[in-house]
């Protein structure tokens, strides 16, 4: 029998997974709407919303049989239509339910494993219990907060820390580059570091300011000199430049030592700039993903227990 692994593009998106496919030497054997499938077990991709192992062709003769058959196999399913929606959605009302609900920041994830099925056609299923994400198709929403967050990136940052990076913080040093106008550093200042870096040639808000264990520095990230920071636990930028730009500030403070953990937005213009994407992944050890929360840029990062 065959497996397939399957990549869901995320939406608008579908071309940068295209090219990553093409990047890695995968060519899809068989595509629906946003669904890829590529013979084989092949690696999690960036610009896949969710990515399913394992795949498998699953024949039914009822809608009752397509939910006994997945019930079968798992606890938890999240449904991509592509195609012969109605029946698909009849199947999964079949299914158990599970939590949809925002969740507040840093909430622990979910411990069961989350699958992924498609009705490929009226009576074919396409399943897996092994995918990317804890999440339904990869998605998840926060319990956001209207008050304090000058824009909605910080919903990336909060994102990063649940997920990826969900490990207890107690005190410490933090320094958040191109930082203006301090959504990043309020997210620091919640994680209860003793210390906040907060670099910007324009200043943040004065309520972020106003929560204290901030030092501002009003000038450009680019300029900085590791010398002249304390060791550093977390190094964060969400700052606006090209690719090229971050990676040598990055190297810059790898270099120094000084740092332990990376997490850093890489942003795009035009297009997205392959070129130098890769170039991020030879540090070793490091990772890039693409965050429910990104639009078009992804999220690199390096934790020290990695390195």
């Amino acid at each position: 029998m065959k497996h397939y692994t399957g990549y869901l593009a995320i939406h608008k998106f579908e071309a940068e997974l295209e090219r990553e496919l093409e990047i890695k030497g995968l060519t899809p054997a068989l595509k629906k709407d946003r669904l890829y499938l590529v013979e084989g077990e092949h690696p999690p991709m960036i610009w896949a919303q969710m990515s399913a192992f394992g795949l498998e062709f699953i024949p039914i003769t009822s809608i009752n049989d397509g939910a006994r058959k997945l019930k079968a196999l798992g606890r938890n399913w999240g449904l991509f239509t592509v195609g012969n929606h109605r029946r698909a959605e009849l199947i999964q009302s079949e299914l158990p339910k599970y939590n949809t609900k925002p969740i507040p920041f840093r909430h622990p994830l979910p411990n069961g494993p989350m699958g992924f099925w498609t009705l490929w056609e009226p009576d074919l299923i396409i399943a897996t219990t092994r995918t990317s994400s804890p999440f339904a198709l990869g998605e998840m929403d926060f319990h956001e907060d209207k008050v304090m967050p000058p824009s909605r990136a910080y919903l990336k940052l909060w994102e990063f820390f649940t997920v990826y990076a969900p490990e207890e913080i107690s005190g410490g040093t933090s320094i958040d580059v191109g930082s203006c106008p301090g959504g990043w550093t309020w997210v620091l200042r919640t994680l209860n570091f003793d210390k906040i870096y907060s670099v910007d040639k324009a200043p943040i808000e004065k309520r972020i300011m106003d929560l204290g264990h901030i030092d501002f520095r009003k000038e450009s990230a680019f300029g900085l000199n590791p010398d002249d920071f304390e060791p550093i636990d977390w190094f964060c930028s969400d700052i606006i430049c090209y690719p090229e730009r971050l990676l040598n500030l990055v190297n810059r403070f790898r270099d120094s030592g000084k740092v332990k953990n990376f997490v850093c937005t890489i942003k795009y213009q035009a297009e997205t700039d392959w070129e130098k994407t890769l170039k991020f992944l030879e540090i070793p050890n490091s990772r890039i993903v693409h965050l429910h929360h990104n639009k078009h840029e992804v999220t690199w990062f390096l934790k020290g227990d990695q390195q």
